[in-house]
């Protein structure tokens, strides 16, 4: 079957060279689906994967709807994180001004002030809800005239206790408006969201034969808490490309990262303790190449989009599938190929074990010498950060 191009599903001239020039030719199944619908100003919800490029599917049609010399802003898109906001803004970045449109990012951690000014000018508004609703709150924004409304990763917003802000902010915007939708599932409380936000939406899920990263190979690997470093600095010298690791604390990114500067390996930590210029600063660092281990908490990491990061280490494995899947999703993406790394201590094989089963990776466990575990009672809390396993409920990773 022959695949459609962005003109082809609606886009102009000028947004599909301004996509060609960035090597994008062929849109992806999520954008093939959404597209369209959006283009006709239908109300979506979008269920995919980490890294199947559902950026772009709401990114062009918002940059087709709007008009150069309409009311500003036009377009809202809710994200989580402020590394998310800066991702998103720079993927519209391009199309945008091939349509004569400008795009602003607003999230904390810098001068309120400088915002408010580059929020006033921009068609399309990317920001999280707890900058935005401060912005609302001193009447620096103006959201009377929002077209279009997205909420990506909206699950994430939930997780994060957004939803009070996220609440009041919809309610700011004009009802008879454009809303899409976007989560990782589109059911239980995220899908309730969705129902009240949304008018007859159109559903578009991109189903996986697995509910993890396809393109991605999978490792666990047994360590002891003694050989971990080790373990993980052996690792990095044998790749040449960028690694994502993930830990647990913001005390515990800071720790790993002396620990690999005392091994003579260049590293740096990204945590919510940072400075937003410091956060900045890391991630320009990793993403130009200056330095190619970034170790990172899971908020932080929301929103990295590195092109060719070869391996996701998660130096402290996640604690539910739903984690596992955002880690190493940032490998892998929009069909690239890398490699998820899990060690795990033996006291938490029983955990861990858990995680793979439910993800079908079972075999990927087995192959380091790890045994499974008998399948067990198991639940997941609402915010995905208490055990996995019925009767450990107090303990974490």
């Amino acid at each position: 079957m022959t695949v459609p191009s962005f003109s082809d599903l609606g886009a102009s001239k000028p947004v599909a060279e301004a996509l060609s020039k960035r090597g994008i030719a062929a849109p992806f199944p999520i954008q093939e689906m959404v597209i369209p619908d959006a283009l006709r100003g239908l109300d979506v919800l979008g269920r995919s994967r980490t890294g199947s490029g559902k950026t772009l599917a709401f990114a062009i049609p918002i940059v087709e709807r709007l008009k150069a010399d309409g009311p500003r802003p036009s377009a809202l898109i809710l994200v989580p994180t402020r590394e998310l906001a800066t991702q998103v803004a720079g993927e519209l970045d391009d199309i945008a001004r091939a349509r004569g449109l400008r795009v602003a990012a607003a999230y904390g951690g810098i001068s309120i002030h400088e915002q408010s000014k580059q929020v006033s000018k921009a068609h399309i508004l990317v920001a999280t809800p707890g900058r935005l609703e401060d912005l609302g709150n001193r009447r620096k924004v103006d959201l009377s005239n929002i077209r279009i409304l997205i909420l990506d990763e909206a699950d994430r917003m939930l997780d994060m206790g957004f939803q009070p802000q996220v609440d009041k902010i919809v309610r700011r915007l004009p009802k008879d408006r454009q809303t899409m939708f976007f989560s990782a599932t589109l059911d239980g409380q995220a899908g309730n969201l969705a129902k009240a936000y949304t008018r007859d939406a159109r559903r578009h899920e991109v189903e996986s034969t697995r509910q993890t990263v396809d393109e991605a190979g999978h490792r666990f690997v047994p360590v002891t808490a003694h050989e971990k470093v080790k373990a993980l600095v052996e690792l990095l010298r044998g790749e040449e490309g960028p690694t994502l690791v993930f830990v647990r604390t913001k005390r515990g990114a800071d720790r790993l990262v002396r620990k690999l500067h005392a091994q003579g390996m260049d590293a740096v930590s990204m945590h919510g303790d940072m400075t937003q210029g410091a956060r900045e600063r890391a991630l320009a660092r990793f993403s130009s190449g200056k330095v190619k281990t970034l170790v990172a908490t899971d908020v932080a990491a929301r929103g990295i989009d590195v092109e060719h990061i070869g391996h996701v280490v998660n130096f402290d494995p996640p604690d539910s599938r739903e984690g596992y899947v955002h880690r190493v999703g940032r490998t892998a993406r929009a069909g690239r190929a890398g490699t998820g790394v899990t060690f795990v201590l033996p006291e938490q094989r029983a955990d861990v074990s858990v995680i793979a089963r439910q993800l079908e990776l079972g075999t990927e466990f087995e192959e380091e010498g790890l045994e499974l575990s008998a399948p067990r009672l198991v639940y997941a809390s609402r915010r995905g950060r208490r055990s996995l396993l019925a009767g450990r409920r107090g303990r974490r990773f």
